[in-house]
């Protein structure tokens, strides 16, 4: 990013409501203005992976494991996932996103970054949709339209606060019942007031969200700080419940100040 916050964004969003949203972003990529492509995977995710694979064991063997990266952008993670083996689901609203991740996707090849780091390497497949349809689930063909892995990364904050209570329970919908959601947390001390995308989006918030999925957790409609009747409440029995909550050795410095790491990773399951 240029700044630690780079306005380029919220400039070209400012004034617009959500449903224009996905015209925004499209002209985002169509004029190559898109600040928040780290240009590399997320290192914290690939730590994680490595470090602490008991997160991610099944009751029963699967031959194959699934994954999906909403807005995966030019798809840097959805390429790391593959190469740990899982059959990854690249999906973004714009269409041209979708090019550059196929572009990109070719140049890993090419530079023989595509390689497996246990096992065999996993298929990649690209979409451009809408993440709220079931359209693009559909043409996935994955069973039951559930992925065993779900990585959020600058997609949550990118959404305004109204939208995060359907993105919460979409991400529920959307995860196999013994599967595990990841969010690199993002951008976790942003002021409450300041403009987005990307918008604040702290721990608690994460916490209040996806524990109660569809919920409005949020005391007004002008920032994003939880209502108390939310934060640090125990999940409900259609909610996730965390399991890690942890600072990455490792992060995008878009994440960092200074030499202080300010993500968060945290990992998720069904809580019933």
């Amino acid at each position: 990013m240029a700044n630690k916050y780079d306005r380029t964004l919220s400039d070209h969003f400012d004034g617009h409501g959500y449903s224009d949203h996905g015209t925004l972003w499209n002209s985002c990529w169509t004029t190559a203005k898109t600040p928040w492509d780290r240009q590399q995977p997320s290192a914290a995710l690939s730590d994680l992976l490595l470090n602490k694979p008991e997160l991610f064991e099944f009751s029963t063997d699967k031959t194959t494991r699934t994954a999906l990266v909403p807005g995966c952008g030019r798809g840097h993670d959805v390429l790391s996932l593959s190469a740990f083996g899982y059959d990854v689901y690249g999906l973004d609203l714009s269409a041209r996103a979708i090019q550059e991740a196929k572009k990109n996707e070719e140049a890993w090849k090419a530079g023989g970054k595509l390689e497996a780091k246990k096992g065999l390497l996993g298929n990649r497949t690209w979409f451009a949709g809408d993440f709220f349809s079931n359209e693009w689930v559909e043409r996935s063909g994955v069973p039951g339209g559930k992925f065993d892995l779900i990585f959020d990364y600058t997609f949550g904050c990118a959404l305004p606060w109204e939208a995060r209570p359907a993105w919460a329970k979409r991400i529920v919908e959307l995860l196999a019942p013994e599967g595990r959601l990841v969010c690199l947390e993002f951008p976790t001390t942003k002021p409450p007031s300041a403009r987005g995308p990307p918008y604040n989006f702290t721990p608690e918030a994460y916490l209040a969200h996806l524990g109660h999925p569809g919920e409005k957790i949020y005391s007004n409609d002008t920032d994003a700080t939880v209502d108390g009747k939310w934060a640090g409440s125990p999940p409900s029995k259609d909610g996730l419940k965390r399991l890690v909550h942890i600072k990455p050795e490792r992060t995008h410095p878009a994440g960092m100040d200074g030499d202080v790491v300010e993500d968060w990773v945290s990992v998720w399951a069904h809580n019933a």
